[in-house]
């Protein structure tokens, strides 16, 4: 089940909302944590017992942690972490990388192990590294000991963020499991963040993907080169309002049910260096990297030399950790390499160029990562790359491309100007002229919600196309 779904706009949620808001409030998580199972077990009914089994692999560990910590055990409580730790990663490299590990195994040795063929557990990347900063936190003393296992069950399987994140670090909302207090505001703060992800879902990442999808079936070699970059750039935006509205609808969610989960995205497409970029696209992945690999590492306190280890060990992992194909790990070599690069000297370099200098060169690369993103094949991606960059001898323009431009002419710049923070800018403008709170304003977002929710639905209603690319992950 998707939040871009009739059936959980109009059945699912509406149900969840009703059962939430008419149960007594020492009851709440409960709803939370059965309703958040049913929603998981609609997709993967297979998987189930697995997720059961995490959520009381990790409140055991976190119990053990706190008892040992008290004691004065340190040792005892660190084995403890580095346990709950083996048996999530455990978890998630059988589910995840059994096959790519066999499968290279075979190609080195000659060997023909067969494949397990198992179908990868939704969103398990995510709620692995949410269970892991449980325990991490719990030691460290940056979060207390959750004692109610339904409490600790719905931070683990809560829906809003289940399949997709945001990522949310366990202190960050730990207080919220007992102490939350829904408000009005609130909750018409999240319906309308949810409306406006749904829109960006549905409205701008499923048209543009049908663009990509149509480009990309070619072979690299038939396509000219406008064309080409027509199709990254066509990539770019789908996965950009793909996954930031998916996660603007599970921050619409969170605040409905009174959690206030951390911002995933900033416009990163408005960044001027890749380390800019880095820190404006999914903001809780690069968080959690941050808190509980590169610093515990040693992050820049040990010297350049340990610093540039720490980030190669990051963007290794951050490749790795998108999928279990040789593209993944390239992907992350690639932005390793860039950022260490900028890290040298490049930034300072960049601050004196234009703006605009800058900012091409950001996009630039990015475009040329999604490339590598896109193609598990990575034969097809180079080959792809290299009609980008005019080496595949095909036509720089033609009347296919042409056409293309024109029909899709308006929905770039739709998705150019939605990109930037333009649109909120206006809107906050708009707002301090005629009063946040007053009538008119609110009117206004009544109608703006409405307009979204009916296109939305309408769309989704006739189309069948409505694929959702962070599944995978």
């Amino acid at each position: 089940m998707v939040f871009s779904s009739l059936l959980f706009l109009f059945r699912f949620l509406p149900v969840v909302l009703i059962l939430y808001f008419i149960a007594p409030r020492g009851l709440r998580n409960f709803i939370l944590f059965i309703t958040s199972l049913i929603f998981y077990a609609w997709g993967e009914p297979v998987y189930f017992v697995l997720m059961l089994f995490s959520t009381l692999v990790d409140f055991t560990h976190g119990m053990l942690v706190d008892k040992y910590k008290k004691q004065g055990n340190d040792k005892a409580a660190r084995r403890t972490v580095a346990s709950a730790m083996i048996i999530n990663l455990a978890l998630l490299g059988f589910f995840k990388y059994a096959d790519f590990i066999i499968g290279n195994i075979n190609a080195l040795t000659g060997a023909s192990i067969p494949l397990l063929n198992l179908a990868l557990p939704i969103g398990i990347s995510f709620y692995t590294f949410q269970t892991m900063s449980y325990t991490i936190d719990v030691y460290r003393g940056e979060a207390q000991v959750q004692k109610s296992i339904i409490s600790f069950g719905a931070y683990v399987v809560l829906f809003p963020q289940l399949i997709a994140g945001p990522i949310v670090q366990y202190k960050t909302i730990a207080k919220q499991l007992v102490e939350r207090k829904e408000t009005a505001d609130q909750f018409s703060y999240g319906v309308m963040r949810f409306m406006s992800g749904l829109g960006k879902k549905v409205l701008l990442a499923n048209n543009i993907g049908l663009l990509w999808d149509q480009i990309s079936a070619n072979p690299a070699g038939e396509i000219s080169v406008v064309m080409s970059w027509l199709g990254i750039t066509a990539y770019a935006f789908q996965i950009y309002f793909d996954f930031s509205g998916y996660s603007d609808m599970a921050i619409g969610l969170g605040q409905m049910f009174g959690f206030r989960f951390l911002e995933n995205f900033d416009y990163p497409y408005m960044s001027k260096s890749i380390t800019e970029f880095w820190r404006r696209w999914h903001i809780s992945l690069g968080t959690w990297f941050k808190e509980y690999v590169y610093i515990p590492l040693g992050g820049n306190r040990k010297g350049f030399a340990i610093q540039i280890r720490n980030i190669a060990i990051v963007w290794l992992l951050t490749g790795i950790w998108h999928g279990a194909s040789w593209n993944f790990v390239l992907w992350g070599a690639y932005f390793g390499v860039i950022l260490v690069i900028e890290k040298v000297f490049l930034l300072k370099l960049l601050k004196k160029l234009p703006t605009w200098v800058s900012h091409v060169y950001t996009i630039l690369l990015v475009w040329v990562s999604w490339v590598i993103f896109a193609f598990d094949d990575l034969s097809r991606g180079i080959d792809y790359l290299r009609t980008m960059f005019g080496l595949n001898q095909t036509v720089v323009l033609d009347n296919s491309t042409v056409y293309l431009l024109y029909t899709n002419a308006i929905l770039l710049v739709i998705l150019i100007f939605a990109s930037t923070d333009l649109p909120k800018k206006l809107f906050g403008k708009l707002f301090t002229k005629i009063g946040e709170d007053g009538a008119a304003a609110v009117a206004m977002k009544g109608v703006y919600v409405a307009v979204l929710f009916l296109i939305s639905t309408a769309y989704l209603v006739d189309a069948s196309y409505n694929p959702f690319l962070y599944f995978r992950f």
